[in-house]
């Protein structure tokens, strides 16, 4: 437990998480947090989460329109945790439905270690901006496959799936059903879905 305020050590098993997702998942599943200390990781990773965001948004420049010109932070912030809930209830109960194991914490200790992952890329990101902004965008679109990567081993593991490929492809569709339908009940309701990876 102590480990998980030790930044080198976050770091490290970080890098190892993206080089062998399975053994990531599976050392921050035998953690075993209790549910109170997952909520409050949780929410601290929307917030930092959040504010990195901003500070690459400054950085990189703002579209001049979208739909989401002109939300607040919080707004945002409060819609990116919106979008990481239903994640981890979608997680939960979509592979359960295809004979996974899972349990709501186990999900939850997985989308809470994903959004630190790219908390690390959105640093990475905003370094790049500074230094070099072309290489900054590149790290967008690598973000977005490593995303699936990460997130497809992540459900096997929490699931005890024997095939990632099949979990990939069941992430995707599960993944375009969602969007597809919050979109059109964000547009009746006129608002927009974020774009871009959930970092």
């Amino acid at each position: 437990m102590r480990d998980l305020l030790n930044l080198p050590y976050l770091l490290t098993l970080a890098r190892q998480t993206v080089s062998d997702p399975r053994t990531g998942a599976e050392e921050i599943l035998a953690l075993n947090l209790p549910r109170a200390a997952l909520w409050l990781a949780f929410a601290l990773m929307v917030v930092l989460s959040m504010i990195l965001g901003e500070l690459v948004a400054l950085v990189l420049g703002q579209p001049e329109e979208g739909p989401l010109t002109g939300q607040t932070p919080l707004v945002l912030g409060l819609m990116q945790g919106a979008l990481l809930f239903l994640a981890v209830h979608a997680i939960t109960h979509i592979g359960r439905i295809f004979g996974g194991t899972g349990s709501f914490d186990g999900a939850l200790a997985l989308v809470t270690w994903l959004q630190f992952i790219f908390l690390i890329l959105q640093a990475i990101q905003l370094a790049l901006a500074l230094v070099v902004p072309p290489l900054a965008v590149v790290v967008s679109l690598l973000a977005i496959a490593l995303f699936f990567w990460l997130l497809s081993h992540f459900i096997t593991v929490l699931h005890g799936f024997a095939s990632v490929g099949q979990v990939f492809l069941m992430t995707l569709l599960s993944f375009v059903g969602i969007i597809f339908t919050l979109s059109l009940v964000l547009t009746l309701l006129g608002l927009g879905l974020p774009t871009g990876t959930p970092t």
